[in-house]
């Protein structure tokens, strides 16, 4: 997921972190400077889903501009970034991912 709330808030007027921060505080959510800055500029380790609702209040947004999907980040255990590129860019079959023991047998069929 890529987090959009810099360009978000951009297209509702807002263009300084203080700002969002004073109108966030008004309608009962107080961020830290540091938490602020780090929403503002950059991508949020976590983020409470209580919070999310207050920010789309005041940028009168929806959770789709916030959060960005980015599908073709998603990786599968042991597939690098050549082999992901390829099977999206393909239309054939993608390998099967056969499940293995941790000491590298197969498992019994089911």
């Amino acid at each position: 997921m890529r987090w959009n709330l810099r360009l978000t808030a951009a297209n509702k007027g807002i263009w300084k972190a203080s700002e969002l921060q004073r109108n966030l505080a008004e309608h009962g959510l107080v961020i830290s400077a540091g938490k602020m800055s780090g929403l503002w500029s950059g991508q949020p380790v976590s983020l409470k889903l209580e919070d999310l609702d207050v920010i789309c209040v005041v940028l009168g947004c929806e959770i789709g501009d916030l959060l960005i999907p980015e599908p073709q980040k998603v990786t599968r255990p042991g597939q690098d970034t050549d082999v992901r590129q390829a099977a999206a860019g393909s239309s054939g079959p993608v390998p099967a991912v056969v499940p293995r023991r941790r000491d590298g047998r197969s498992l019994p069929p089911m």
